[in-house]
């Protein structure tokens, strides 16, 4: 008998992505309850943090994705032996 793992069951992932949601909601919301002391303007803006967080995940994503054009490798690149035989 195989057993699955808890993560191959599409409830449990759906269950995980609430999760997380609530999670996030809250601690944005917990920003309103914080004294942040922030340095520049901007981040005195209700969320900044969260949205900050996201753009810049984004652009890292975009950002290796980008590379991944510039650094990739055929895909026979270590498949044949250049030896002279």
């Amino acid at each position: 008998m195989k057993h699955e793992h808890w993560l191959d069951d599409p409830g449990n992932i759906k269950k995980l992505w609430h999760g997380f949601l609530v999670v996030l909601a809250l601690t944005v919301i917990a920003g309103l309850l914080v004294d942040l002391h922030p340095h520049f303007a901007i981040e005195s803006w209700f969320g900044f943090n969260a949205a900050y967080g996201f753009v810049t995940c984004l652009l890292m994503i975009v950002g290796a994705k980008a590379l991944g054009i510039f650094l990739k490798r055929s895909d026979t690149y270590y498949g044949k032996d250049q030896r002279d035989d």
